[in-house]
Parts: structure tokens; C-alpha cells; sequence
């Protein structure tokens, strides 16, 4: 039997040293950062990995993933000068 795969939404953003920065909103406390691309895909697959263990021995963490997380709807991406 295949083992179940899970796809979670990843926000990406990028900050004012240049380094990007991954967030997972269906895992509370899920992110990671790096300077390309490539190595925060490797990264942010690794940190969401690490926190589905986590939420398998603890059951705090469980938890908090029922009552924090959310699925994000991309609407749109807005830039406004005022």
C-alpha cells in the first residue's frame, strides 16, 4: 500500500536581508528561511515533516494545530503607494 501524501499551502515571502521565508498556516510554528528558492523548498518540506511528527507524540501540539491552523484562500496580491 502507498503511503498517504499530504499537500499543505505554503506562504513565501521575502525580507529586507533578502532571505526568503516560508510559512505553512495549517501547522502553527511551521517555517524556515533561506537565501534561494531551491534551499527553502528542501527546507520548508523538512520543517513540515518535523512539526507531522511532532503532532504524533505530542499531544499539546495536536492541539493547538485543531485550534490555531487555517487553510489560506490566495485571493490576490495588492501593492499600494500612498
Amino acid at each position: 500500500m502507498a503511503k498517504k501524501s499530504n499537500q499543505f499551502k505554503v506562504v513565501i515571502e521575502q525580507d529586507e536581508d533578502g532571505y526568503f521565508v516560508a510559512s505553512v498556516p495549517a501547522l502553527p510554528g511551521c517555517f524556515t528561511q533561506a537565501k534561494t528558492l531551491g534551499d527553502l523548498k528542501k527546507r520548508i518540506r523538512e520543517a513540515i515533516l518535523l512539526c507531522l511528527e511532532v503532532a504524533k507524540i505530542n499531544p499539546k501540539y495536536s492541539q493547538q494545530i485543531k485550534d490555531y491552523s487555517y487553510e489560506p484562500s490566495f485571493i490576490g496580491l495588492e501593492l499600494i503607494t500612498v
